[in-house]
């Protein structure tokens, strides 16, 4: 029983040395000496403490400072027994030490390595470095030489990379940091395990190390990932599969890899829950191809939408939940929600009905409101959102002040600037944030226009909690007053640079005005001639002096259309046109037209100068030969008109224009009236017109905002000569209020009379009033309306009065493409008869219009109301190629 006990005690004893063979071998670093004529005494430590740190990075284990070397004394001048007694001394396997020289930028480090028990000789190791910033790598390549001679390790002769079929062997081998040539340290390669793993490219990575007689070869075995061969969609029908693949960051040809597959399995929950569906649920599943290939199937079950079926509030007292409910643009599922989308939750505008909410009541005076964010609670197939309101008392104004810096000035007494100002104007008014915000724009307006470009004005509000009112301070540096400086135009290649300056009523040099220079922006948009207006302001050279740049850019102003369609009025018909309205960038226009149809020709001529002899007078002139078919008679006509224009208010021109135009009455029917007989043959008429016309629409056809009225005189015959003696009063008005989403409500008034200067010639038929078709009454025949003679024959009014109510809602605004419905009533009325508004003849209907690439286009629907006679209660459609009222 002894003897195994005293044999296992001495295979114990044998063992022991080779446990300590094994065992990691211990370092003793000495100061390093240092030779360099700068400061640089700390490296002494330094430079061992890197190389500790290294060492045991490489795995020996290092130590500085253990033993003390004798004052004064180098080691490199000691003998190798008393170096081999200071290791022992520090109980460490290898002696390290060394010395830094530095000449200059360039510096050597030098190490010596000697075991302390074994005789054998010093060995060395040496690098070399250019700037000390360099210095702690080179001590880390110094550190794997030294390294190297301690653990008797061996170069890395060749790094090889087998199982990859489709990563690069180079590209693998760029991320290790092991590289040929280094000492090979198993201890590196599970860091360069770990980074290979980081490609995401590999499922298994192993390394082997085969020794050679040069060195050691190392191998990485690598097991690549799949590859996506194909994503299969299943089960969704309410989103298509474009738009999940399209919120997917993987695709066919992706590396498999099971994070990224389960993140975009979430992306398209997300997507769902976007779309409302809360409780879709989504998995996947992934089946082997071939070799290095699978498929991704993702399985989808919607489930039903989920809807908004409460909205509910908490710590309202103010204003009602139905109220609030109105301020919001999130609603609760109504009985059209599968129209109007009520009920449909979206993160973005329930975020912004916060501070819809908040900015309501502030705008009632709650000045200490606040808006909790809205909580949302998914609850099966309903979603429950409460807000949490605190109201705080409500405010009322309180004292309205300005506030200037010391010793500046206000530009107008203070009451005159407190006027146009829309806080405070009754007393007992409630605060409003939102009409402050008018204020200030307001005030600025007028600043700027005075010239004071750069006029700061911010709002002090100061709540008085035991008045409940708040006291206003419009604090103002209005800066110094600015000059146009310089007014520079880019971007007209055509267009001569004065047609642009002259619509500007501002000038180089003359002081800043903001509503000046935004009216000269409209009157460039008005002209048509460019694309896109741009302005941008600059700071001059001096702080008082701006630079005004206007860029433009041209669009085509030439037109030539040819083409053919059908009119109520003209029937079928042709039409060739040559227009340019920008002539030769003068901003003259000029238009040739012919138009052939069923029962009418035309051929004219019309020439535009907008500014005559550079003044702001305009001259037209216009010829033509026209033929018309009426129901009783043909009117053969030739003529022309010369008329002068001239602004004598904003938006409002007067002209006078002189027209001569010689008609021949022939084929007449014997349906006519007397009065159509009276004027068979041929008719001169010679007359002189005044007109008086305000237009601030922002277009001339399709308008949004603006209004136009105009009111003319024409008198012909007696002075002028002629056949034809009349004088003719016509009076129009038009208003156009922007409405909700982009709609319009358009109100137009027209009224008329006419009278025969009997002593100087007659009044022709066809000169006096009618009403039906598109441009008057629709629904009506044109010129249906009318007086009639003794044998039911149309003579036309000497008087009418015509309404039209419509409302204009975008279809394709891109496309400038609009519908309508609209309301019209009128009628005319004989020498003799009064005007009764009370029974006016009515219609209705709706339409389309167009500002299509060839001119504007209007189709429209009318209905009669309360229909009289043989007149058609089905309604009729109107077409036609022109502007509106």
């Amino acid at each position: 029983m002894k003897k195994p006990l005293l044999a296992a005690l001495f295979l114990c004893i044998l063992a022991t040395p080779m446990v300590w063979a094994d065992s990691a071998p211990t370092v003793e670093i000495l100061p390093f000496s240092i030779h360099t004529m700068e400061n640089l005494g700390y490296l002494s430590t330094q430079i061992p403490k890197e190389l500790e740190k290294n060492l045991d990075r490489e795995g020996a284990i290092a130590s500085v400072g253990s033993v003390a070397v004798p004052e004064k004394t180098d080691p490199a001048r000691m003998d190798i027994q008393a170096l081999r007694e200071l290791g022992r001394k520090a109980s460490a396997d290898y002696l390290v030490w060394g010395s830094f020289s530095k000449v200059g930028n360039r510096y050597s480090l030098d190490a010596k390595v000697l075991s302390t028990y074994v005789e054998s000789p010093i060995k060395a190791a040496y690098v070399e470095g250019y700037g000390m910033e360099t210095l702690m790598g080179k001590v880390g390549e110094l550190s794997k030489d030294v390294a190297s001679k301690v653990l008797g390790r061996k170069t890395v002769m060749d790094i090889k990379v087998v199982g990859n079929s489709r990563i690069e062997s180079d590209a693998i081998i760029e991320k290790i940091k092991t590289k040929k040539g280094d000492m090979y340290s198993p201890g590196a390669m599970a860091d360069d395990i770990r980074a290979i793993f980081a490609m995401g490219y590999f499922e298994d990575i192993r390394v082997e190390s085969q020794e050679t007689a040069g060195g050691v070869i190392i191998t990485f075995t690598v097991l690549e990932k799949p590859t996506l061969h194909m994503i299969k969609l299943a089960g969704n029908k309410k989103i298509e599969d474009d738009d999940i693949l399209a919120a997917m960051d993987i695709s066919r040809g992706s590396i498999l890899n099971i994070r990224r597959i389960e993140d975009n399995i979430n992306k398209i929950r997300e997507l769902y829950k976007e779309e409302n569906y809360h409780n879709a649920k989504v998995t996947y599943e992934i089946t082997p191809y071939k070799e290095h290939l699978s498929d991704l199937e993702i399985k989808i079950e919607e489930g039903k939408k989920v809807m908004i079926k409460e909205i509910a509030f908490e710590g309202n007292e103010a204003f009602s939940d139905r109220k609030l409910k109105k301020v919001m643009k999130t609603s609760e599922k109504g009985f059209f929600s599968w129209i109007t989308d009520s009920g449909v939750l979206n993160a973005e505008d329930l975020r912004q009905d916060s501070a819809r909410l908040n900015q309501f009541y502030h705008n009632h005076g709650y000045v200490e409101a606040s808006i909790s964010e809205p909580e949302v609670q998914v609850d099966g197939e309903s979603i429950h959102i409460l807000v949490k309101i605190k109201e705080g008392a409500q405010y009322k104004v309180g004292r309205i002040s300005l506030s200037t810096p010391e010793g500046e000035s206000l530009i107008l007494p203070q009451d005159d600037i407190l006027e146009p100002l829309l806080t405070g104007k009754e007393t007992g008014e409630v605060f409003s944030r939102e009409t402050v915000q008018k204020d200030i724009l307001t005030l600025s307006d007028l600043y700027m226009d005075q010239g004071y470009a750069y006029a700061e004005i911010y709002p002090a509000i100061r709540p008085d909690r035991e008045r409940l009112e708040v006291d206003i301070t419009f604090n103002i540096t209005k800066g110094p007053e600015v000059y146009y400086e310089k007014i520079i135009i880019t971007g007209n290649t055509k267009t001569r640079e004065k047609v642009i300056r002259r619509e500007l009523p501002i000038q180089e040099q003359a002081l800043y005005n903001g509503s000046l220079m935004k009216r000269g922006v409209r009157n460039l948009v008005r002209l048509d001639f460019f694309e896109d207006v741009k302005v941008d302001t600059v700071k001059g050279s001096d702080e008082n002096k701006m630079i005004l740049k206007i860029n433009v850019k041209e669009k085509p102003t030439g037109a030539f259309m040819f083409g053919g369609g059908y009119s109520n009025t003209d029937d079928a018909f042709g039409m060739v046109s040559i227009g340019q309205k920008n002539l030769f960038g003068r901003g003259q226009s000029l238009d040739l037209k012919a138009q052939m149809g069923g029962s009418s020709s035309k051929f004219s001529m019309s020439f535009t100068e907008p500014w005559l002899f550079d003044s702001r007078l305009t001259a037209g002139a216009d010829l033509y030969n026209w033929t018309r078919d009426y129901d009783t008679y043909t009117r053969d006509r030739v003529g022309g008109t010369l008329s002068l224009g001239y602004p004598i208010w904003d938006y409002t021109r007067a002209y006078v224009s002189y027209a001569y135009d010689i008609s021949d009455i022939n084929d007449i029917s014997i349906y006519a009236s007397d009065l159509v007989w009276e004027v068979e043959g041929e008719n001169v008429e010679s007359s002189v017109k005044g007109t008086i016309a305000y237009d601030s629409r922002n277009k001339s056809f399709n308008a949004t905002k603006g209004s136009y009225h105009k009111a003319s005189v024409q008198y012909a015959g007696g002075p002028m000569g002629g056949d034809l003696a009349f004088t003719k009063y016509v009076a129009e008005s038009g208003w156009l209020f922007p409405l909700f989403w982009d709609t319009v409500f358009f109100a137009h008034g027209k009224a008329g009379f006419v009278e025969e200067n009997k002593s100087h010639g007659y009044l022709p038929t066809y000169e006096r009033f009618y009403l039906g078709g598109i441009n008057s009454m629709r629904g009506y025949t044109w010129e249906d309306l009318s007086p009639e003679d003794d044998d039911g024959a149309l003579i036309g009014g000497n008087k009418f009065v015509q309404f039209n109510l419509e409302f204009h809602f975008p279809l394709v605004k891109e496309a400038g493409l609009i519908g309508l419905a609209f309301y019209d009533t009128g009628d005319v009325y004989n020498n003799g008869e009064l005007v009764n508004l009370q029974k006016l003849r009515e219609s209705w209907g709706f339409g389309i219009r167009w500002y299509s690439p060839v001119g504007p286009i209007r189709l429209e629907r009318g209905y009669i109301i309360d229909p009289q006679g043989d007149e058609d209660s089905d309604g009729r459609w109107e077409f036609t190629m022109g502007g509106a009222f």
